[in-house]
């Protein structure tokens, strides 16, 4: 005689456990074409001045084409993360790595000002909702306690590919132009879309919170847990949020507490994204119109977004334990080297070594709210939390390339622009800060109604 269904609370039985082989193939996965965002993202900045030559674009010009690609992450950030919450993240996600992988590869056949505005935009579209999916998809097979140390882990992949543009472009631009970078890019990019074509699973979190699919939970939970035993007859539910069969609407990221948390995480990301693309974009071009030469303005660049990462992941294990207030302390060192690099005199050797502590700075404090992005919300809106989050800081992406473009054509000295950029890192601070409060007061549940566990609130 079969056992009667029973009730598994699936929350709990991914709380209770470790990370195992199934966790690391998905990060792993997850990690290898977050690495190919950051590269495609970031290999516009170390190509623009091959193009800028070869093309004739003007700094205005070179802004625009920055923020076109940045424009395009924010809007694909809305629509795929609206997709990820209807049909699933494994889909999603593997529609837009196969997508962004053939926009890079299509860049490289631009040979106007007007048509890398067009695909720029495209690729960022295609971008756009990887990110944010990734991180939900990740967020929902790992404890909480663990969720922003694996976070960072795959976003480092995104630092890495950001830090590998510059010295792939200074070894591949010279022999096969700045063309064969972004072939470069794409292919690779294409070849990470058929991994997780084959291997990447779908959020089972997801899947319990919407009532799909009781055959694919019940054997996903039995390849994490073999000894439960489950089966498609029983009734799967989350023990730390309501199930929400319903759809999606803007309104649920501003209910309870997220009615002050969700817009201090949108403005702290739209400074810390403002401060991250402006020194990413102009940062090559900054120094070489300093006077160093284009080797070492890649590799400096370079250097600061791998050390960014590494003071993300150093800073993740206590976000896991303090909460947000971890967030603010990388901000708050920058904004004072910020502002003694931009006004204080100093020899170029000394102006080198701190422009690089105080981008490494910025880069680490990034690793910080980008941590948090998602985890205030639940499994049913989690993409859309982390995607409308991330999409509303690419307003910042978008300005910083623009001002920067504006301020470094106005004929003030551009070292000025250190100063000007310290503002982003102090108000990132008090959006940290600010959430910190918050989340200490109570419980950070996100829908009326929604039971956190102790275990959780703590890791909160």
């Amino acid at each position: 005689m079969p056992a009667a269904p029973r009730t598994i609370d699936v929350a709990r039985v991914i709380d209770d456990r470790g990370l195992d082989r199934f966790n690391y193939l998905l990060i792993l996965l997850s990690w290898l074409i977050t690495v190919f965002d950051g590269f495609d993202m970031m290999m516009i900045s170390f190509t623009a001045p091959y193009m800028r030559d070869e093309l004739g674009l003007d700094k205005p010009m070179l802004g625009n084409v920055f923020s076109a690609g940045i424009l395009g992450m924010m809007v694909g950030g809305f629509a795929f993360s609206y997709i990820g919450d209807r049909v699933g993240r494994r889909r999603t996600i593997v529609a837009a790595a196969f997508a962004f992988g053939l926009l890079t590869l299509a860049t490289a056949f631009a040979r106007s000002y007007e048509a890398l505005l067009i695909l720029r935009f495209a690729d960022g579209f295609a971008i756009g909702g990887m990110l944010p999916l990734a991180w939900a998809l990740n967020i929902e097979f790992v404890p909480k306690r663990m969720r922003a140390t694996v976070i960072t882990i795959i976003m480092m992949g995104y630092s890495l590919g950001s830090s590998l543009a510059g010295p792939v472009t200074v070894w591949l631009a010279p022999r096969h132009g700045w063309e064969g970078v972004f072939v470069f890019g794409g292919v690779c990019t294409l070849i990470c879309a058929v991994a997780l074509a084959i291997w990447l699973p779908e959020s089972i979190r997801f899947l319990t919170s919407k009532a799909l699919k009781p055959d694919l939970v019940a054997a996903t939970l039995n390849r994490l847990s073999p000894a439960l035993d489950a089966r498609a007859e029983d009734r799967f539910v989350l023990g730390d949020e309501q199930t929400d069969t319903g759809n999606f609407t803007v309104g649920k990221l501003f209910e309870g507490r997220l009615a002050i948390l969700t817009p201090l995480l949108w403005l702290g990301y739209i400074m810390s994204t403002l401060a991250v693309y402006f020194k990413a974009n102009w940062g090559p071009i900054v120094y070489e119109d300093m006077a160093f030469s284009r080797e070492t303005a890649a590799y400096v660049s370079s250097f600061s977004g791998v050390m960014g990462a590494v003071l993300g992941l150093t800073l993740m294990r206590f976000t896991d334990r303090f909460g947000p207030f971890a967030v603010a302390v990388y901000p708050l060192c920058a904004a004072p080297v910020l502002l003694a690099v931009g006004l204080l005199p100093m020899n170029p050797q000394l102006f080198l070594w701190l422009s690089v502590i105080s981008t490494t700075f910025v880069g680490g404090a990034h690793f910080g709210i980008l941590s948090i992005a998602s985890v205030f919300y639940p499994s049913a809106i989690r993409a859309n939390g982390g995607g409308w989050a991330t999409s509303i800081a690419k307003l910042g992406g978008i300005g910083g390339p623009i001002i920067g473009g504006y301020v470094l054509s106005s004929g003030m000295p551009i070292v000025r622009s250190f100063a000007i950029l310290a503002l982003c890192p102090a108000i990132l601070a008090a959006c940290a800060i600010g959430i910190g409060l918050i989340v200490r007061r109570g419980n950070p549940a996100v829908l009326p109604g929604v039971a956190v566990a102790p275990r959780a609130r703590r890791a909160l």
